[in-house]
């Protein structure tokens, strides 16, 4: 009896144990439940409402791009873009999922294998670069752009064989075209933005770029990229557990980027693009007497500065390519083309980025080097047919000889024997030392304060700097290019070799980094390995035009917000005075106008009114080894400055003196010998000092033309 009660006892015990164990357990889950509903309920009910809900980004409009009168440049258009719902599509089983994409390439024209890799994000495994999606990963992916409507239809219409595609109209670029103006150098293109940019933009608290983005890659589109891109919005969408669309949750609106106003007159561009265009076309119709060939002509570019400010009117580069190509994604083979040698490589922009030696047209910046280092406009010496420099005779053009002239002769008829001597001058009293790389320069130093040698500053991308090929470039290149030539002349000249590539390279081994009497008399006439762009030429020539002020150019005007209001304007940049002296610039600006009354542009202007429009010109044929001449005119009024060149063209004014005629022609209304400003392609012949005026309704008007006084009040 004494065993049976104390087990009793012990069982219940246990049970006492068990009952306390069970409501301590039963305790400890109330204190923690009333914990989390009660005290932290309202962290948890955020955090379930955050992985619920999705931010799907909704890209705003880009800004338009107008010229100077308002006329659109660069506009949007609507575009039925075809995408594909990966968070649905990967609920399909991957039988179906290859069927899909299969069915969908088959009706938008596109590979299979191109939509499989759209769909890959960047960086994942698989992901091929320009391809893959750099998105969010609850945005729907575009796989197509410029969809058929039809073919749009057709997916919205059977939601059944198309499950996660979606078909909607969203905007992308579109060019207008006004007056014909293609102005692909000028306005660039847009392609997505990269990992690399948006993680830097997130790093710098910048908004205004995602995953989705398209951003500016070239021209004004790149340079005024932050402006024209701007803000985008958000849909909030709710999804399930499962990563499934139930519904919206609210949206921020995305605001539309700002217009940018530029300085670019479409109707003067229309014509340049033309007439460099046609100009080219012509000289590959024309016989080459000095190579025994048709004129390649394989490039061109053309320019047109307002003289007093260096605001860009019109910039024109062959070959070209439709600014088009890039919207929507562009091919491979597109882009092949685009940077292919034999088709001239139209991505190219030869008015900032091409590089030629400047030939005659450089004889005016030499001039006011000679004019303010020991010569005056007294000086006489002789135009000869050629000029003796140790074994060899630099010849004068066409061995023509003048006699005994001054510089503003010397400019007229284009004489290099006569900067030949000033060159060699300079030479022999300053420079003959080769060993001192220091020596003084009047030449060189002159052209750098003309600009050129280093980058103009206009608001583009890419500039090139040009090249001025003095004492200590020469030295340099001498240093990176001995071990190559002298390779060459240690070996025994071979049948790949030419003789004069042979000889060439035996001579720089020994001695390539002499700055030589020869190296002087060529950079006196812009032959050598001096190497400018047309814009920098047009930029100095401006210069003389305006009293000696060099700016650096510019395509921005203003920028307009969505609501017309003026954001900033852009105002001309000076970066420099030539320091010249006021009779030293009159008297060569008298010395080209010179040249278009009856020197070497005189008999492309026959007729033309130049006692109203005074012409100053310089023309210039510019030698190429291997190559046929470069031709060059460069040319200002009081108001505009106007520079063609064209590579393998042949002569300065006999290839571009019709050209630059008509431009003038168009620019102040010129009808045979009389002067009609109502008809010239500016209203007022000269730019407008305003700015187009954004109306309340969305419409561009023109800005009022400038009166004398506001006129007078630009210069």
């Amino acid at each position: 009896m004494a065993a049976s009660a104390e087990g009793s006892r012990r069982s219940r015990l246990r049970l006492v144990v068990v009952q306390a164990l069970v409501f301590s357990l039963f305790a400890t889950l109330l204190v923690r439940l009333y914990y989390i509903q009660v005290v932290t309920g309202e962290e948890y009910t955020a955090r379930a409402a955050s992985q619920s809900v999705r931010e799907v980004v909704v890209q705003p409009q880009r800004g338009l791009i107008v010229d100077n009168q308002g006329r659109p440049l660069v506009a949007n258009r609507t575009s039925w873009v075809v995408s594909v719902d990966r968070t649905v599509l990967g609920k399909l089983s991957k039988s179906r999922q290859t069927r899909l994409v299969e069915r969908l390439a088959d009706v938008v024209g596109l590979r299979p294998g191109r939509i499989q890799r759209a769909l890959v994000t960047c960086g994942d495994g698989g992901s091929v670069s320009g391809e893959c999606w750099n998105g969010s990963p609850y945005q729907p992916v575009p796989v197509a752009t410029d969809v058929r409507q039809g073919v749009a239809l057709r997916i919205l219409e059977q939601p059944e064989d198309f499950p996660a595609v979606l078909a909607e109209q969203q905007t992308v670029r579109a060019y207008p075209r006004p007056f014909g103006v293609n102005l692909a150098h000028v306005l660039g293109y847009l392609s997505p933005v990269t990992e690399d940019e948006y993680d830097q933009a997130k790093e710098e608290g910048d908004d205004s770029l995602n995953g989705a983005s398209t951003v500016g890659r070239a021209g004004v589109e790149q340079q005024y990229d932050a402006a024209l891109r701007g803000m985008p919005g958000y849909e909030r969408v709710a999804v399930d557990s499962m990563g499934r669309v139930l519904g919206d949750d609210g949206a921020v609106e995305a605001e539309p980027g700002s217009t940018l106003v530029t300085s670019i007159d479409a109707k003067v561009q229309g014509l340049v693009e033309r007439e460099l265009a046609d100009t080219i076309a012509q000289a590959r119709t024309e016989f080459d007497e000095v190579t025994g060939r048709p004129y390649a002509a394989d490039s061109g570019a053309a320019v047109v500065l307002e003289a007093d400010t260096g605001r860009v009117v019109a910039m024109a580069s062959q070959p070209t390519y439709d600014p088009g190509v890039w919207v929507g994604g562009i091919s491979k083979k597109q882009l092949a083309r685009l940077y292919s040698e034999a088709a001239g490589t139209p991505l190219l922009g030869r008015a900032t980025q091409g590089q030629f030696a400047p030939g005659s047209t450089w004889k005016p910046f030499m001039t006011a080097g000679a004019l303010t280092h020991g010569y005056t406009t007294d000086t006489r010496l002789d135009c000869s047919a050629g000029f003796a420099v140790g074994n060899r005779v630099f010849k004068n053009y066409e061995s023509g000889a003048h006699g005994s002239i001054g510089f503003d002769r010397a400019l007229e008829v284009s004489c290099n024997t006569f900067f030949y001597r000033i060159g060699y001058d300079y030479w022999q009293r300053l420079g003959s030392d080769v060993d001192d790389v220091d020596a003084e320069d009047p030449l060189v130093e002159e052209a750098k304060d003309f600009g050129f040698g280093t980058e103009t500053g206009i608001d583009l991308p890419g500039e090139a700097s040009g090249r001025i090929a003095d004492r200590k470039w020469k030295r340099a290149y001498y240093e990176s290019m001995k071990d190559y030539y002298c390779d060459i002349a240690d070996k025994p000249q071979d049948g790949d070799t030419s003789d004069f590539v042979y000889t060439f390279a035996r001579e720089f081994c020994i001695e390539g980094f002499a700055y030589r009497a020869g190296d002087a008399v060529n950079f006196s006439i812009g032959q050598g390995d001096t190497i400018v762009t047309p814009l920098q030429l047009a930029r100095a020539y401006a210069a003389l035009a305006n009293g000696g002020t060099l700016y650096a150019p510019r395509i921005g005007k203003a920028v307009v917000g969505p609501d017309g209001e003026v954001v900033r304007r852009i105002a001309p940049k000076k970066v420099g005075d030539l320091g010249l002296p006021d009779e030293v610039i009159s008297y060569i600006d008298t010395a080209l106008k010179g040249v278009s009354t009856r020197g070497t542009m005189s008999w492309k202007l026959p007729g033309f009114p130049l006692d109203e429009v005074q012409v100053r010109a310089k023309t210039g044929s510019a030698e190429v080894y291997g190559k046929q001449s470069t031709s060059w005119v460069a040319s200002y009024t009081e108001d505009y400055v106007v520079v063609m060149m064209v590579s393998q063209g042949g002569t300065g004014s006999g290839r571009n003196g019709d050209s630059i005629r008509r431009i003038y022609e168009a620019l102040y209304g010129i009808e045979g010998d009389q002067v009609r400003p109502a008809k010239a392609a500016i209203p007022g012949t000269v730019p407008p000092a305003g700015l187009p005026t954004f109306a309340d309704d969305g419409s561009i008007l023109p800005p009022g033309t400038p009166d004398e006084d506001e006129k007078k009040g630009r210069r």
